[in-house]
């Protein structure tokens, strides 16, 4: 084959997928809810609560406020008091969009901090010692879906980055959280 033929051959090549696409796009725009209808269900996705904010976890107790939680370690000092200073380690999944890891326990994360709804929610029924992971809905987690301005705030870039787009995104991303917290100890007042 020649190179005047190879090039002939490109350009129908290109033609033809131009004239394809030309053809679903003005289809398209002439009738664009016949487009929606063919996007509308979707059989894989069926069951499965993809970007609804509510799933039940069977293993999970569930709040009244809708927090879900369980104990991965049952403590075995006191529990906090209302109004007492508790020191956490934790760590912070987007459970709701592919469960990407935005701050790992075990790494310096320091100051002390207003925290979520959930958090403090969370550790109020703990023990010094315990590990509770709890399932977060968007009720209650970060006000205005901005994670500067209650904490835990993740402190490295890409957890910052990883959990600000799941929270500023305005498409089905579900934003429910999943966090495990470790209370270490209680600060006395």
């Amino acid at each position: 084959m020649g190179s005047g033929e190879a090039l002939e051959g490109r350009r129908l090549i290109l033609c033809s997928t131009l004239l394809c696409t030309f053809g679903a796009l003005s289809h398209s725009f002439a009738n664009p809810i016949a487009i929606a209808s063919e996007f509308a269900d979707m059989p894989a996705l069926r069951g499965k609560d993809y970007g609804k904010t509510k799933m039940k976890f069977p293993d999970y107790t569930e709040t009244q406020s809708g927090l879900q939680y369980k104990d991965l370690r049952v403590g075995d000092g006191p529990a906090p008091k209302l109004g007492e200073t508790v020191v956490v380690d934790w760590d912070g999944y987007t459970i709701g969009y592919y469960g990407r890891i935005f701050e790992a326990r075990n790494k310096t994360k320091g100051g002390s901090f207003e925290v979520i709804p959930a958090f403090e929610e969370a550790v109020a029924g703990m023990a010094s010692g315990g590990i509770r992971r709890i399932i977060v809905p968007p009720e209650l987690g970060y006000p205005d879906n901005d994670f500067n301005k209650l904490g835990p705030r993740p402190m490295t870039f890409s957890g910052q980055r990883a959990l600000d787009f799941v929270l500023k995104n305005q498409g089905l991303i579900d934003k429910t959280l999943l966090f495990d917290i470790e209370l270490l100890k209680i600060v006395p007042n």
